[in-house]
């Protein structure tokens, strides 16, 4: 099937941020979302689960409560929007199949438990915690705990009761996932073989929520791309501490003699994407909030007048090795910056 063509795929990044979301107008159907989505109800159907939750095109990844359905974000619908998405925030969410699978199979939990109102079971509430509980604003995960399974980054089946079972029905849903043996002897398991006898248990019965019911679909979201990169930019915002003169001095040379060697902090410039896209991938931090660490980094060297000595892939190895400890060191030191709550 031909992909449909929009009037705003040929504007400039400028020109694109100036619409409004609502001027959009894409769909799941007819995109490689489509296919997706039928995945998620092959699997869905394999396990005997009647329940299909509906989607929608939204500005982010959601299912609202007592709603089974699921919000996908826009950009997912249209290269042109993906490769915005990527400017803006250095990654996009759910942009390959494996990572919108794994978000789908999330999300897919949470419709399960609004369609068939799971929260209420007394079992349930022993296991995950209350429903009700508030969502927080922050949250400060234990990355060595084992009382949780480990599905999405940020350890997120940690921030709230219901991302718990999301994140556990998710690991219970992917094919192949094993997850008897990935998890035999943790507390976890527990969680698991419940939502497994859980799901058998509703296997082939009719949910009672069936609402089709479409919460913040893109049409009625009438802010420009400008204003809500604007806003999710600000929601990753993060000041980095001013503490990285003595490492950096100690990997980059402030002597005289090598004032004609190249600048660390052009280096560092060089190599930035993927020293960000390094991190992010075994820290789990934000890409946005390392971009300001290095930012700071960049800035420092070029203050210090630090020069770059030595074989470049060597220095900037070592140089990814120290962002890496430094940012371990923010998350989980004793002076640990919160976790925000997605």
């Amino acid at each position: 099937m031909p992909r449909r063509k929009f009037a705003w795929e040929k504007l400039s990044d400028d020109e694109l941020l100036k619409q409004r979301l609502s001027s959009l107008r894409v769909t799941v159907e007819g995109t490689w979302l489509e296919d997706c989505v039928r995945t998620l109800y092959e699997e869905l159907e394999e396990r005997g689960i009647r329940l299909r939750p509906h989607t929608w095109m939204s500005s982010e990844w959601f299912s609202p409560g007592g709603v089974p359905g699921i919000a996908i974000p826009f950009y997912l619908a249209h290269p042109r929007l993906m490769k915005l998405e990527k400017k803006m925030m250095f990654d996009v969410e759910g942009g390959t199949w494996r990572e919108c699978m794994a978000i789908l199979r999330h999300e897919a939990g949470h419709a399960i438990q609004h369609g068939y109102q799971l929260q209420r079971r007394r079992r349930w509430q022993q296991l995950f915690g209350p429903s009700s509980k508030h969502y927080p604003r922050y949250y400060r995960p234990n990355p060595a705990s084992r009382r949780y399974v480990q599905h999405l980054r940020l350890w997120y089946a940690q921030s709230h009761p219901d991302e718990d079972f999301a994140e556990t029905f998710a690991v219970w849903l992917r094919p192949r996932s094993n997850w008897r043996t990935r998890y035999a002897g943790w507390p976890a398991l527990k969680k698991l073989e419940y939502v497994d006898e859980l799901m058998g248990e509703i296997a082939g019965k009719r949910p009672p929520i069936t609402t089709r019911e479409r919460v913040d679909t893109l049409g009625r979201l009438s802010q420009t791309l400008e204003e809500h990169y604007k806003k999710k930019q600000a929601f990753y915002a993060f000041t980095p501490p001013k503490t990285y003169d003595r490492d950096l001095s100690r990997l980059f040379s402030a002597d005289p003699r090598h004032h004609r060697s190249k600048p660390a902090s052009a280096l560092i410039r060089r190599h930035r994407s993927q020293i960000r896209q390094l991190v992010s991938r075994w820290t789990g931090e934000n890409q946005l909030t390392l971009d300001a660490v290095l930012d700071e980094m960049i800035s420092r060297c070029r203050e210090l007048d630090l020069r770059a000595v030595g074989p470049e892939q060597k220095l900037v190895l070592d140089f990814i090795v120290l962002v890496t400890a430094k940012t371990m060191h923010t998350m989980f030191g004793p002076s640990r910056r919160k976790w925000i709550a997605l």
